[in-house]
């Protein structure tokens, strides 16, 4: 007997798996907060420069607040203040209606900015002032983060399938709630930088480990379900963070209110199984009946397998690997699974890349943050509801392909949209960050599904990697419209589009069976389990089944 079969038998989706998904959402529900995050922390409220070195002690005391802007500070043409320039010396002739002026009389500012506290009390712009010729260090804050989340992904890959996922969640759990808070009261921008690498570094636990343990929970007939239902953990974040960051305008509480609900997550860990189908494939079987046993307890299902044991078990594993201990390299090893591993990476690069270039610019739709926050949020339950069902009728990768072809197609039409057309931009944007989002959505599952158990978590780690890569180019290709005003959102489009077309390259998952080692790929075997679909790979016999 299979373990999916063991699965099936105990039921793959009951009150046992609904329990385990409870008690993930706790962290989870803290990802979207620190992924997004940027979004309010580091905006960039309306500034100008700090015009009182102009005092002379003279006239310039004695005008009102307007006139010394007028008289100090050059406008752009549509009529705002300059944020990045000043007069040498007060241009007292505006104040007759006077146009003329020396352009050798401008100078970046000498004295600091005056910021707009009407939005955000503070962010990080206006801590360290990361505006004009600092604005890069703005974006690479978001950067800084996501190379953290692209180390740490690997890292806990790797750790997790050496010493099991329950223990490296608690360690994911401490660690991001330290770092983070220590984040929250740094002193300079290089110790906030440090702490934020190291805070993404540790969310990269909570995001790979817990997702592969859901999934390793739940039965083939349940698998599609259980995918969309942990992916709404992500939206019910993204929800809890546009309410957050409305009510508290403070970036370090802002950091540290976002945080809280990992302490929650600390106190139920005592209640979260160990994966039995790692237990499994480490021999570890007389653990694994243990949790096999309470999960068929709780479901309600004990007279089921009241014969199967420990033995059995192992059975259902069994293989000529031995103790053989696996690391990424493994992944590259043989022909099939590098094709995978090569193909799965470039389009989990091109999905992070996209749904961050969207979501990473809420400003450039012409609502207010946390109206912009509100609606990608509001958009995606409905869409994943919808991705359900598509998943069941057609399949993973068609699905995947759609997903990601139409985001570069909402990409490519926004180009062309003028910016004060704001409310078709807005819906433009909304059904591409839908899309995007969508993408998402089926990758994580899809990605569980075409990986090995006992490489699982190193191919989450590793596709992971690859993306944080795109999302940690991500932010910093907004900087690119110094070149041309189009050239992100081309950028954005061009990879969309790209990993759209090689998402055709990966094999069907729908409702087949885990695979429990690299030789189910390689020398695939025919199962007994029913229905039984086929599963095409390059170099694999005719007829046979995964």
């Amino acid at each position: 007997m299979k373990f999916d079969n063991v699965l099936s038998e105990i039921n793959g989706f009951g009150k046992f798996q609904v329990r385990l998904f409870l008690i993930q959402m706790l962290s989870r529900i803290t990802l979207p907060c620190h992924f997004l995050l940027n979004n309010f922390m580091a905006a960039v409220p309306p500034h100008h420069c700090n015009i009182s070195a102009l005092e002379d002690g003279g006239v310039f005391g004695n005008l009102t607040l307007h006139q010394k802007l007028l008289v100090s500070i050059p406008t752009e043409r549509d009529g705002t203040l300059s944020s990045c320039q000043m007069f040498a010396t007060p241009q007292y002739e505006y104040l007759s209606g006077s146009n003329s002026r020396q352009e050798s009389s401008l100078v970046k500012c000498q004295s600091g900015w005056v910021y707009d506290n009407s939005t955000f009390k503070s962010t990080l712009v206006t801590e360290w002032d990361l505006v004009c010729s600092r604005k890069g260090m703005n974006k690479a804050t978001a950067t800084i983060f996501f190379i953290g989340v692209m180390i740490g992904a690997p890292l806990f890959g790797f750790l997790s399938d050496r010493f099991g996922r329950r223990r490296l969640l608690l360690v994911s759990y401490t660690s991001s709630l330290t770092f983070a808070i220590l984040s929250a009261f740094s002193t300079s921008y290089v110790m906030f930088s440090i702490t934020r690498f190291l805070t993404g570094m540790s969310l990269a636990g909570v995001s790979i480990i817990s997702i592969a343990l859901n999934v390793e929970w739940c039965s083939i007939e349940h698998r599609t379900f259980s995918g969309v239902i942990i992916s709404l953990d992500w939206s019910l974040g993204n929800w809890l963070l546009a309410g957050i960051a409305f009510l508290v305008r403070d970036w370090r509480m802002l950091i540290v209110v976002a945080t809280s609900p990992l302490i929650l997550a600390i106190f139920a860990w005592r209640w979260l199984p160990e994966s039995a189908r790692w237990l499994v494939a480490k021999k570890k079987a007389d653990d694994a009946h243990h949790y096999i046993m309470k999960c068929a307890e709780t479901n309600n299902r004990s007279k089921c397998i009241s014969t199967i044991t420990p033995k059995m078990l192992l059975e259902s594993a069994e293989t000529d690997n031995g103790d053989k201990k696996y690391s990424v390299v493994d992944l590259f090893r043989t022909p099939n699974i590098r094709k995978l591993a090569i193909c799965s990476g470039i389009v989990w690069f091109g999905v992070a890349f996209t749904y961050y270039g969207i979501s990473l610019n809420i400003t450039g739709f012409g609502l207010n943050p946390f109206l912009t926050q509100f609606i990608f949020a509001s958009i995606e339950m409905p869409m994943k509801i919808g991705v359900y069902f598509f998943l069941e009728k057609i399949g993973r990768r068609r699905c995947e392909m759609a997903a990601l072809l139409s985001a570069g197609l909402c990409l490519f039409i926004n180009i062309f949209i003028s910016q004060d057309k704001w409310v078709i931009r807005t819906i433009v944007a909304v059904l591409g960050k839908s899309m995007s989002e969508a993408s998402f959505t089926i990758m994580f599952l899809y990605t569980t599904e075409l990986y090995p158990t006992v490489v699982r978590q190193n191919g989450l780690g590793y596709t992971s990697f690859v993306a944080r890569l795109g999302v940690s180019i991500s932010p910093l290709v907004m900087l690119l419209e110094d070149v041309w005003q189009f050239l992100p959102a081309a950028t954005y489009c061009a990879v969309a589009v790209g990993s759209g077309l090689v998402a055709s390259l990966l094999p069907e998952t729908l409702n087949t069976q885990l695979p429990e080692f690299i030789e189910d790929i390689e020398k695939p075997q025919v199962w007994t389990q029913t229905p039984v679909r086929y599963v095409s790979y390059p170099n694999a016999a005719a007829g046979t089944k995964l």
